[in-house]
């Protein structure tokens, strides 16, 4: 995507592994030192790297050149490759483990990629982290940012298509668990201002979150933080945050196992 080969140059000023997600992502993949793991759409390779550090030999591609050539620049431990998913350049039965963070919502198609990623998958999982549209909809930006929340979250696949695309391209069994965002969040995703209002003021912030870059008008953004700024000055912010709370979780880590 073009827009990648523009956010890449400055995404690690705001981007960068959390370290709950990536224990989380760990555990998940059940990591061995001595087998191979791929993760697709690996971005700047923040969890890439993150990960290894946990074990096992990693693999990491994108579609974005930018992207590659800056999580090449940060270390040679992993094996980079400029690659789209639904044509991964690895033999059947690669790998024991696949990961992809906040990027199916990138895809074409959902079941052309999770086939490849199946393709070259021993009897491992493959872990994703996203968000559904209802996810995204009860974000609390929806007051300030109408229109760019709704263009996020319609152009997220649900999870039931997320299942069905799985189940088609031959997972077995698909395990959900929902994840909260914590005030320490260290990655500035799109909703790690949850508990941190303040952050979507920075226009840094802003430019390496996807939404904001790909969908968002300045006009709607200009409003939009006027709006913010003058809620956080008088305190109505936290009435707002309330309003949003629910226990269904901010996004998603979906496991899927080929047997």
């Amino acid at each position: 995507m073009a827009i990648y080969e523009q956010i890449g140059k400055g995404y690690d000023l705001t981007r960068r592994a959390d370290p709950e997600i990536s224990a989380q992502l760990a555990v998940h993949l059940q990591l061995k030192s001595d087998y191979s793991y791929l993760d697709v759409a690996c971005g700047t390779g923040n969890y890439t790297l993150a990960l290894a550090k946990y074990g096992g030999v990693w693999y990491g591609v994108d579609q974005s050149k930018q992207m590659i050539d800056t999580a090449t620049n940060k270390s040679n431990a992993v094996a980079w490759q400029v690659a789209e998913a639904q044509a991964l350049p690895y033999a059947d039965e690669t790998f024991s483990g696949v990961l992809c963070t906040l990027a199916i919502h990138h895809f074409a198609t959902l079941t052309p990629a999770f086939r490849e990623i199946y393709r070259v998958l021993t009897a491992g999982c493959f872990v994703l982290f996203t968000a559904t549209p209802e996810q995204i909809n009860k974000y609390w930006l929806v007051e300030y940012f109408p229109q760019t929340i709704y263009k996020s979250a319609e152009q997220m696949p649900s999870l039931e298509k997320v299942k069905y695309a799985l189940k088609q391209a031959g997972f077995k069994s698909i395990h959900i668990k929902p994840f909260s965002i914590s005030e320490n969040l260290q990655d500035l995703f799109l909703y790690s201002g949850k508990h941190r209002p303040g952050i979507y003021l920075d226009e840094n912030v802003r430019s390496g979150i996807s939404t904001f870059a790909l969908l968002a008008s300045a006009d709607e953004i200009a409003a939009g933080c006027q709006k913010l700024a003058a809620d956080i000055n008088t305190g109505r912010i936290t009435e707002i945050v309330n309003k949003y709370e629910n226990n269904q979780g901010d996004y998603l880590f979906v496991i899927a196992d080929k047997v």
